[in-house]
């Protein structure tokens, strides 16, 4: 190793202790789960292994139980996870209002000399002054650290897990939307991934994934990356190639593409793998979003009904039939359904209160025929390429942070998650619902960041 590399491994270090720091450990009533998995580069595992020990050392209560951790870091060279949750039992916080004990001055200048040169660390005193620092802050967390060897053992409560699940995800053209965050989740519990693109984004697509553009984006919580079984040109505006009109068959940007319309792709599936337990529907465009709905057209009012509402119907219709029983199908909605949101014009509101209804009426369809359940996850706003381009998406999160119940900006990650559980047997009898995903958002009447309300004593963070 070069020292450029070993100072890129601490630089990196020092960063994730400080966000992991300041995200999960400074409110005492933080609940999370933090999982590491650096299995590619052993270097930054062992780096990253004793480091994180470290840290973890300066909230033990005794001097023995500080010297365990080390020990346990030491043969945990790689595979290496550290996870932080609640308590789940009284004695847990007893042991943290015990606070920092302080190491002897002999053992630690020992400790400290055996560590530096071990890992390279050159800035021992800093650590030292960082790990001292540590306060009762971090009396509502239980660490733990495992190596790879417990992966084997049974897991504890209740998992996840889609291991022999395959997944068909519509709508997935780039890294930062709502529909890669739920290929991620559903690849982290252990589905197969397929993906249908839409056909004049694809060719960027998959150049960008070959390239490996995505590579930082695909990252799972056990180190490894995200694998995409296949990828399926697809455009859900159109049933069959009867559909399709000639100046899209013409189209420079269809040219080299075949079989893209719905019943060809779910044929496609059928052929190259037989089944799919899992639907999910990423799809949602309405060409004249801009405009007031008493300024939009019959055409565009149609056409964002088409993308955006409809297409989810002919998806489930054509791929039910190579859906296995006890399948689940998601889509993804948003709270302008049923609420007045100035700006998300051009039938966009029609298209997502007629999708929320048109779930109901297919879980009970799906639910009845196939026992497949139907549920669509209502998502608060997010900075994605899609959502750019409506125009005031930085307005509506920052009106978001200042009036939700939780006030934090919504990740791709925590909708992904949701979606896990829904396609889960933990949502075994879940089906027609709408799952909201927006930090409360959605159970609010008015908006507390309004002047009318600058004498009530509302708590608010800063932000």
């Amino acid at each position: 190793t070069t020292p450029e590399q070993v100072g890129l491994v601490q630089r990196e270090s020092f960063d994730f202790i400080e966000t992991y720091k300041s995200s999960f450990c400074t409110k005492p009533t933080c609940s999370g789960v933090v999982v590491l998995g650096f299995q590619q580069n052993q270097l930054i595992t062992t780096s990253l292994s004793l480091y994180l020990s470290l840290k973890l050392s300066a909230l033990a209560p005794s001097v023995a139980q500080r010297f365990h951790i080390l020990k346990m870091a030491a043969t945990a060279l790689s595979g290496l996870q550290i996870s932080a949750a609640r308590p789940s039992i009284s004695s847990t916080r007893r042991i943290f209002r015990a606070g920092v004990a302080s190491v002897g001055a002999d053992s630690k200048g020992a400790l400290w000399a055996k560590l530096a040169s071990t890992c390279h660390i050159t800035s021992g005193q800093h650590f030292q002054r960082n790990f001292m620092s540590s306060s009762a802050k971090f009396e509502n967390f239980v660490t733990k650290a495992m190596s790879e060897g417990s992966e084997n053992k049974p897991a504890s409560g209740l998992p996840i897990d889609l291991k022999g699940k395959r997944a068909f995800i519509a709508g997935v053209a780039d890294d930062n939307g709502y529909g890669w965050a739920i290929a991620k989740s559903l690849a982290a519990a252990g589905a197969e991934i397929l993906v249908g693109t839409w056909v004049p984004a694809l060719n960027i697509f998959e150049s960008s994934l070959r390239r490996g553009k995505f590579d930082e984006s695909r990252v799972l919580p056990d180190g490894s990356l995200m694998k995409i079984t296949k990828i399926y040109p697809l455009d859900a505006v159109f049933d069959n190639q009867e559909d399709v009109p000639e100046d899209i068959k013409t189209n420079k940007r269809y040219a080299g593409s075949s079989n893209w319309t719905v019943q060809e792709v779910a044929e496609s599936v059928k052929q190259d793998f037989g089944s799919i337990d899992i639907l999910v529907h990423s799809l949602a465009n309405g060409p004249e979003v801009i405009k007031p709905l008493l300024e939009t057209s019959r055409k565009g009012y149609l056409a964002a009904i088409s993308a955006s509402s409809y297409s989810y119907v002919s998806l489930l219709k054509h791929f039910i039939p190579i859906m296995n029983p006890g399948g689940s199908s998601i889509s993804l909605t948003y709270i302008a359904s049923e609420r007045i949101i100035p700006g998300y014009g051009g039938g966009m509101s029609s298209a997502k209160a007629a999708l929320e209804s048109d779930t109901r009426v297919m879980a009970f369809e799906a639910g009845r025929k196939h026992k497949i359940r139907v549920n669509t996850i209502s998502a608060g706003p997010l900075r994605s390429r899609a959502a750019k381009a409506i125009g005031f998406i930085d307005t509506m999160i920052e009106y978001s942070l200042a009036n939700a119940p939780l006030q934090k900006e919504l990740s791709a990650d925590e909708v992904g998650n949701t979606a896990a559980f829904l396609a889960s047997p933990l949502a075994s009898a879940i089906t027609g619902a709408v799952i909201y995903v927006d930090n409360g958002l959605n159970a609010m009447g008015v908006g507390v960041d309004s002047p009318i309300f600058k004498d009530l004593d509302i708590p608010k963070d800063k932000h």
